[in-house]
């Protein structure tokens, strides 16, 4: 389906008793974009990403992937297509279980994997622990991971099933200033590769959003507040509604900070 975009989102509604916690919420992610989603608490990230991957049913609206509907097609199937690295699967994971293990319980949507491993993930396994920069880590077991480790891993894991989509809900949560650099310096170089996933990126800091993300997406109340190229959304202006503050945002050689006005 060459013309398909990759996510498309239609007039989303997502409320619950007399609570709107989306409402009327349209996006497209097309291919070869990167996107990042940046909104203060409550302004309906976490729902979002939930109608996203299957966990949370709409009130109205439609969300297709790939040119394929929620609702009108076998939504495990399709959930497949989106790999998702987020707090809630990285503590669920066992201490005892090796990183290697790790990434290939990704392919099954497996959390403590147990039976023999094939050969084939083997291979697979190593190979994208190579491609995330943690081949050194296939035998370490996650308890002694640091946090950079473990989020490289679980990016390993959602990658094991190809998915054509990859969220990142606050991949740099816990990371130290040092480690949150060669976080982010190694996602530029993923989002950089030829063939990688869509990326959607959502965060609350303007300062991890690097050069590789080509778009972005500003929620404010449960609805876009704005949406498009990076260069003509991320200003002062739109910044400063999306976190209800006035708001100063500069930018220098492709990263971005942010000050109270």
């Amino acid at each position: 389906m060459p013309t398909a975009s990759i996510l498309s989102v239609h007039h989303l509604c997502v409320q619950r008793g007399a609570t709107h916690i989306l409402s009327d919420l349209s996006w497209t992610v097309e291919r070869g974009e990167h996107w990042v989603i940046l909104g203060a608490n409550g302004s309906g990230k976490t729902s979002l990403l939930s109608a996203l991957t299957g966990y949370l049913s709409p009130t109205s609206g439609s969300i297709s992937v790939l040119g394929q509907t929620f609702g009108e097609t076998d939504w495990r199937e399709l959930r497949t297509h989106v790999g998702i690295v987020s707090s809630s699967v990285r503590q669920m994971l066992p201490d005892h279980e090796p990183a290697l293990v790790t990434v290939v319980s990704g392919k099954y949507a497996m959390i403590d994997y147990w039976g023999q491993i094939k050969r084939a993930d083997r291979l697979a396994a190593a190979r994208i622990l190579r491609q995330v920069e943690a081949a050194n880590l296939a035998d370490r077991r996650w308890e002694v991971l640091s946090q950079g480790e473990r989020q490289r891993v679980l990016i390993g894991r959602a990658l094991m099933a190809k998915p054509r989509l990859l969220i990142l809900d606050e991949p740099c949560a816990g990371l130290d200033p040092v480690a949150r650099e060669h976080f982010l310096s190694f996602l530029q170089r993923l989002g950089s590769r030829r063939g990688a996933p869509a990326l959607i990126f959502v965060t609350h800091h303007v300062e991890e959003i690097v050069p590789v993300f080509t778009h972005a997406l500003l929620l404010r109340k449960g609805g876009v507040l704005t949406a498009g190229k990076k260069g003509a959304v991320l200003n002062s202006a739109n910044v400063s509604k999306t976190f209800h503050a006035p708001l100063r945002l500069t930018q220098r050689d492709g990263r971005y900070s942010l000050r109270q006005r």
